[in-house]
């Protein structure tokens, strides 16, 4: 009896990994294929950045009312037509339409890749592991998304390649990519149960949305932890710069700052396991406060590296260092939960309060790059931008040690 119910909740942390994994591919096809995008929507760095800034803006309207939603309604319902319908509306995307309509569908993927999923994920991952090794469920999670990134675009890039890396080639991506997300889906309404309420829901406990909205706006640790994620997610948004700053200032081919690119997610899965098991033993807001500390001196350093061949070395292992740093806070943050004391039954309204804060560079970062880099030299349009990014760090790194400061007082209180 045991083993099967080991079994089985091994089953659903690999669904969950799957589901993360896939259903992001569609809205963020830029980092890997920015270039080809640009090229078959014919669109300049701007509009390209509008894309994303439209699908963040969806996404950020869509985070707080999700999370709310993920309190009261079955986590495998939100997930699989969260799924499925961001795969169907992805075979639409590859007839690679007009910019007015790709403006549409980053709109809609805002909608049903955060209203019903983002928040049932984080709920049903803290639910997966005690309280104290919450650091590994997130990291084990992280993990597992890096793992499936890899899986499905390693050979979606190799068939990208074959055909040439024609406009059909990208439709062809499109299309792979989005029928993994619906099968994705299909897995996860076969393999995760319903919730049928008890302690960890929040039905009959707060009978009323807005004093579970009331509840969350009034504990400081949430919008510490709003902070910490919206700067570690600017730092994972300079990361997607990798590749055109590659081709930029390197002048490496498309298909070689791809590579990079690819070679980027195999740093998720070691960096967001280990700092799972290192952040439950030394602490997670400590760890978070490191992390950022890396990104900063990570970032100046891309801010000044002179684009010669020389230093390609150099570039590719500042690369690997920022990676590893940014996929380790993304597997560990949401541990700042269950540190910062916010009790499971409004789990899912405060992350969704605190993604719609700390997601918020889905907006602005990609807009911040494509005006920079369209309207300055590509030298002086990265140093900024890395900057930008170094400079939003730092203030992840004082949020980092206020929480820290609380976590500190509330285990001398006890």
């Amino acid at each position: 009896m045991l083993k099967r119910e080991s079994i089985r909740k091994w089953l659903v942390m690999g669904v969950l990994c799957i589901s993360a994994g896939s259903i992001y591919l569609l809205p963020f096809l830029q980092e890997v294929y920015y270039k080809p995008l640009a090229e078959a929507l014919s669109l300049n760095n701007t509009e390209v950045g509008s894309l994303m800034s439209i699908y963040g803006v969806f996404a950020m309207l869509s985070y707080f009312p999700g999370g709310w939603i993920a309190d009261k309604v079955s986590p495998r319902i939100l997930i699989t037509f969260s799924l499925i319908s961001t795969g169907l509306i992805g075979l639409y995307f590859a007839t690679l339409p007009s910019y007015q309509i790709s403006l549409i569908i980053h709109a809609l993927w805002g909608i049903t890749t955060t209203l019903l999923f983002w928040s049932a994920i984080v709920r049903v991952t803290r639910n997966w592991a005690p309280s104290n090794e919450q650091g590994r469920a997130f990291g084990i999670l992280q993990m597992g998304r890096g793992v499936s990134d890899i899986l499905m675009s390693m050979p979606i890039l190799a068939v990208f390649g074959i055909l040439g890396g024609s406009y059909f080639a990208l439709s062809m991506v499109i299309v792979q990519i989005s029928l993994l997300t619906i099968i994705s889906g299909l897995i996860a309404w076969f393999v995760l149960e319903d919730e049928d309420g008890g302690e960890n829901s929040s039905v009959g406990t707060f009978n009323s949305g807005l004093r579970e909205i009331t509840t969350v706006l009034k504990l400081p640790v949430v919008w510490l932890i709003a902070v910490v994620v919206l700067a570690a997610y600017s730092a994972y948004w300079g990361t997607y710069r990798f590749t055109s700053y590659s081709t930029d200032i390197f002048s490496l081919s498309v298909v070689a700052a791809g590579a990079i690119s690819i070679g980027k997610m195999w740093m998720s899965p070691p960096s967001a396991l280990l700092a799972g098991f290192i952040s439950d033993k030394i602490g997670i807001a400590k760890s978070v406060a490191i992390l950022f500390v890396v990104l900063i001196f990570s970032f100046i350093v891309f801010a000044f590296m002179p684009g010669i061949p020389s230093l390609l070395p150099v570039m590719i292992v500042n690369v690997a260092i920022a990676s590893l740093a940014v996929f380790a806070l993304r597997g560990i943050y949401f541990a700042l939960l269950e540190e910062g004391g916010i009790p499971m039954i409004i789990t899912g309204t405060a992350t969704g309060f605190i993604s719609m804060i700390g997601f918020t560079p889905d907006v602005f970062m990609p807009l911040i790059g494509g005006v920079l880099l369209d309207n300055l030299p590509s030298v002086e349009g990265y140093r900024i931008f890395f900057l930008i990014v170094a400079g939003i760090c730092g203030l992840g790194l004082m949020a980092a040690l206020m929480i820290y400061r609380i976590v500190i007082n509330k285990d001398t209180r006890h």
